[in-house]
């Protein structure tokens, strides 16, 4: 017979919904310590409620995440320095054991840095409408309640989302595609191979730098070709991580302190964008692999 007090079963509940309520937090607000912030503020306020009384956990909890999501994201809009360009998505770094990206099934639930770019380009409401309803099948009537709205306004929300991101987000290249392309990147700027470079690199392609100062973008082939020649040698040692799922490089200095981590979003064969972590700050808080730095 189980001693559990009802507190300790609404708890062991909460926990069992953590993860997938921790996934569409981030995935509404590209960062992992908002993320944090939103379901511990979730459960605060489960923990003041009368669990009994709620009919469907996953679905309140779902409703009080987006509902605390949009406030968050509808602060930053009246807060112009808590724009993108001043602030990266999170890097969620992992070792890289040899497999194929392709070959991992939570790869197919992940959702990479170039999606997450282009939802910051969705209004608050768009956001949340795209993000619950097709990245997490939440049905259009629940949307519409979190937002206020009829559920056929939900519905318009989403479409409007969705027409925005196909606009802008050309399919990435994932797996081997996508590693074939970094390691012909890699290798180019390790010759000093400008003209491979120019080869592998999109005539878009934009060069994001995360450095202490602030954010540091380059634009176009000719410039991010360039810099990746100046950068080429000032790592003395480096290894292949996965960043959200896709093979990156981390990079250290002699002393074994991280230099960087490098991602890329890969687009038919050609490297379209590079974000550099360069911050030692946000490096330190990276749970990079043991024993590498």
């Amino acid at each position: 017979m189980s001693d559990s007090s009802p507190a300790d079963l609404v708890a062991v509940a909460f926990e069992a919904q953590r993860d997938r309520l921790r996934a569409v937090a981030f995935r509404m607000l590209g960062s992992h310590a908002d993320a944090d912030d939103v379901v511990q503020e979730a459960w605060l306020r489960l923990s003041r409620q009368d669990a009994a009384a709620i009919g469907n956990l996953a679905g309140w909890l779902t409703t009080v995440v987006g509902r605390i999501s949009l406030d968050v994201l509808r602060s930053r809009q009246s807060r112009p320095e808590a724009s993108f360009d001043d602030r990266l998505p999170e890097l969620e770094v992992t070792a890289d054991d040899g497999r194929a990206p392709e070959d991992d099934v939570a790869l197919a639930d992940s959702v990479g840095l170039a999606l997450l770019v282009v939802l910051e380009s969705l209004g608050p409401s768009e956001r949340l409408a795209f993000v619950l309803h097709d990245l997490f099948a939440v049905p259009f009537d629940e949307i519409g309640q979190i937002l206020g709205r009829s559920t056929d306004a939900a519905k318009m929300l989403a479409s409007r989302a969705r027409r925005k991101v196909r606009a802008t987000d050309r399919p990435a290249s994932t797996g081997r595609e996508h590693r074939v392309a970094v390691q012909a990147f890699l290798a180019a700027a390790r010759l000093g191979d400008f003209e491979g470079l120019l080869r592998v690199l999109d005539p878009e392609v934009t060069l994001t730098v995360d450095t202490p100062g602030g954010v540091v973008v380059t634009l176009g082939a000719t410039e991010v070709a360039s810099s990746a020649k100046l950068a080429a040698g000032a790592a003395t040692r480096g290894g292949w991580v996965l960043v959200d799922g896709l093979p990156a490089i981390a990079s250290w200095r002699e002393d074994g302190s991280p230099l960087s981590v490098m991602t890329f979003t890969v687009v038919e064969g050609r490297v379209a964008h590079i974000g550099v972590v360069a911050d030692p700050e946000k490096l330190a808080s990276m749970d990079l692999p043991e024993g590498w730095a």
